[in-house]
């Protein structure tokens, strides 16, 4: 048996250098907390009869009606009583969502930008992966998604998470020359992280989560709703307890389709009933992405070294 040659350094994204988390300098949220929380709601909206989806059951040939019935229930009915949950706990969303939705259903998206929660954009639907894209056409996607929220919202976004999580090599360039400020593709960290650009450009990785979100855990791992709620809390609990140390953000990624079935809903209560009882002792910062990407950027401009 030989040893295969050594062939140096691997290839890298350049992004962002390597960082030990448990060498990184102190700062702290508002009010003092060491733990930021947000709620990421993906409200996404899917063509039928083509495209791509997550599924309840096998893929059936196009037009496949119960995948795509299944999703359209969070919509329609699963998205209304999140946001019920949330207001009856008095937590800000943070609006992930499909800029199809102002076609199809504009009165949800008026919804969540009523109660004042950030819209963040997350392509036009999530029936289609960016990285597929040319240069030209995923700038072209994100102009235009940042554009129609503008005119319908009021305010463009800030923030950014691809459809599926898919980026060209060019996605972090491009979005800091659109005028995003962050982006949610990047689940490598705890903490914000400030992204290289071709051009100079700010940009912000705020962390997004990959497993305490209830498409992997529940469709892919097939949890229950009790236990992905029982993550939730356990996830919470421990991070608590590492933010004394050092200041950490954990992002909760829910959509409506799963989390807004009855009996998941009633798992989710008590999760965030649990959150929102450590917010109320004053333990906890209740944010969004754009308001942690704001609070960086300040401490950022204070020091440059803090969050190098």
């Amino acid at each position: 048996m030989t040893n295969a040659p050594y062939r140096g350094p691997l290839p890298t994204h350049g992004r962002f250098d390597y960082s030990p988390i448990v060498r990184r300098p102190d700062y702290r949220w508002p009010n003092g907390a060491g733990l930021a929380v947000y709620l990421g709601f993906n409200i996404e909206h899917f063509a039928f009869g083509e495209g791509l989806g997550a599924n309840i059951g096998p893929a059936s040939p196009q037009p496949d009606v119960l995948n795509y019935s299944w999703r359209e229930y969070g919509n329609r009915v699963g998205a209304w009583r999140c946001l019920e949950l949330f207001d009856d706990l008095a937590l800000p969303s943070s609006a992930i969502i499909n800029t199809a939705l102002y076609d199809h259903c504009p009165e949800l998206v008026a919804a969540c930008a009523a109660r004042g929660d950030e819209l963040i954009g997350h392509g036009h639907t999530n029936a289609e992966r960016q990285a597929a894209f040319s240069e030209a056409e995923e700038r072209d996607l994100l102009a235009r998604c940042r554009d129609l929220m503008r005119t319908h919202s009021g305010k463009a976004p800030e923030g950014w998470l691809s459809p599926w999580l898919s980026e060209s090599h060019a996605t972090p360039d491009l979005l800091a020359e659109t005028g995003y400020r962050y982006t949610l593709n990047w689940c490598h960290d705890d903490q914000p992280v400030r992204m290289r650009t071709r051009g100079g450009g700010s940009l912000w990785s705020i962390p997004y989560p990959q497993e305490l979100n209830d498409i992997p855990m529940i469709v892919a791992r097939q949890l229950d709703g009790k236990d992905f709620a029982q993550m939730i809390v356990d996830n919470f609990d421990e991070m608590l307890r590492q933010s004394a140390r050092q200041p950490l953000v954990m992002g909760v990624a829910l959509h409506p389709y799963l989390v807004g079935q009855p009996y998941r809903l009633s798992h989710l209560r008590r999760a965030l009933a649990h959150i929102a009882a450590a917010r109320d002792e004053g333990k906890v910062w209740m944010a969004t992405p754009g308001a942690i990407c704001a609070h960086v950027s300040t401490i950022d401009a204070l020091n440059t070294e803090v969050l190098a």
